[in-house]
């Protein structure tokens, strides 16, 4: 492919490119025989589940795997262990070494399922910086003045707002940027949060005399509910550990203002092929219903399998089409120590036994909005005494079920 059409390619569904005049001429070097390029993609394995918003920038390095140049992922096993201070308005608390690499771990099974691993360099930023000395930490250090770094807006402000800011906090973007000299980055994706983490990278890469990187920033991709960016915390992700089923029911259930951003941001549509889908979807030729269905179909056979896309889809339009009962609802028996003299829990409690919520402020808020259901009735006092009976249906918003044994 030349190099012009590369960078076409390369251009959907991001936010911005700088250093693009670079980029160009390491597209025409690999175009003209020279060596791929170096893709760098750095990630902290802070949390054990990935979800689509994870997966932004990881789909821009597969496309880059796709066009023949070389996928660098760096885990940063050794970063961390400090926590990207991007976006947090106080310090974060220190991962320990066990907990970093029990959710590497679980990174590297996640990403096999987006990146080609014939393709993947997998490196661990441990790899050099637990050889470091301290001499050259402090080298690192020296190359970057404090004023710099108070540029960059969230310590800005908590340093106007008097709120601390720990010595290791300033070494997170230096330690980041120092990976793309650790393997001579030709180009670095990171969403638009990490902009300052990238620009350091680049900035390093000079001071060490190294050409700078290219950097592409990819957005954020909001949560399901449409106002926030996609948090698990925020319950309004989709993993893409999640069941078939849950895949396909909680992106039919977005909004069809994020039909645009999900089709090109999640899927491997690419090329004209996306653009006319999404030409078609604007001018009404694709109704957002059918849209979602396509979404839907395109996340679970990315994750799973196209029978599982199939049956996912069957199983919801029988549920919520129709309005019948799906025909896996896991079974559960209340331990009788969680009843009263009388035999009864409290609904709060019964969700929460059954691992229906997080916790029994959630499990209050739900009832409150009115997304819990006892056989079909909605139930509006968390507090209600309930008692279990073999059969009894619990329901929680649309898609999550549970049947007592």
């Amino acid at each position: 492919m030349a190099w012009q059409e590369s960078l076409r390619l390369l251009k959907q569904g991001t936010n911005e490119i700088i250093g693009e005049e670079d980029l160009v001429e390491k597209l025409k070097r690999a175009d003209s025989g020279g060596p791929p390029l170096r893709v760098k993609l750095g990630l902290d394995p802070t949390a054990p589940d990935i979800h689509i918003g994870h997966t932004v920038p990881l789909r821009k390095m597969r496309e880059f795997q796709d066009l023949g140049h070389e996928a660098y992922l760096i885990i940063g096993d050794f970063t961390g262990r400090i926590g990207d201070p991007s976006q947090k308005s106080e310090t974060r608390k220190q991962l320990t070494t066990e907990e970093v690499m029990q959710n590497a771990r679980t990174y590297q099974e996640q990403f096999r399922k987006i990146l080609d691993p014939e393709k993947t360099h997998l490196v661990f930023n441990s790899d050099w910086f637990s050889k470091w000395t301290p001499e050259e930490f402090l080298t690192l250090a020296s190359k970057y003045t404090v004023a710099r770094m108070l540029e960059r807006d969230d310590f800005e402000q908590r340093y106007r707002e008097g709120k601390p800011i720990s010595i290791l906090e300033f070494f997170y973007p230096l330690l980041q940027g120092y990976d793309s000299i650790a393997i001579k980055a030709d180009v670095e994706l990171g969403g638009t949060d990490q902009k300052f983490n990238l620009l350091v990278g680049r900035q390093l890469q000079k001071e060490y005399g190294q050409n700078p990187q290219a950097l592409i920033m990819t957005p954020l991709l909001e949560g399901t509910d449409g106002v926030q960016k996609m948090s698990k915390s925020l319950n309004n992700y989709i993993g893409i550990n999640e069941t078939p089923g849950e895949i396909y029911g909680k992106t039919m259930s977005i909004s069809d203002d994020l039909l645009k951003s999900y089709i090109t941001l999640t899927t491997d549509l690419r090329g004209q092929k996306l653009d006319q889908y999404l030409a078609d979807l604007e001018n009404n030729k694709i109704p957002p219903l059918e849209a979602k269905k396509f979404l839907a179909r395109r996340l679970v056979e990315m994750y799973h399998d196209q029978e599982a896309a199939l049956k996912a889809e069957q199983e919801f339009t029988k549920v919520f089409s129709r309005g019948n009962l799906p025909e896996d609802i896991p079974e559960k028996e209340i331990d009788g120590e969680w009843l009263n003299e009388n035999g009864e829990i409290r609904l709060v409690h019964l969700l929460s036994h059954l691992e229906m919520v997080n916790s029994n402020s959630e499990g209050r808020r739900l009832v409150k909005q009115g997304g819990v259901y006892i056989d079909e009735e909605r139930v509006e006092d968390p507090n209600q005494a309930i008692k279990p009976q073999a059969g009894m249906i619990v329901r929680v918003g649309k898609r999550k079920f549970s049947r007592l044994k």
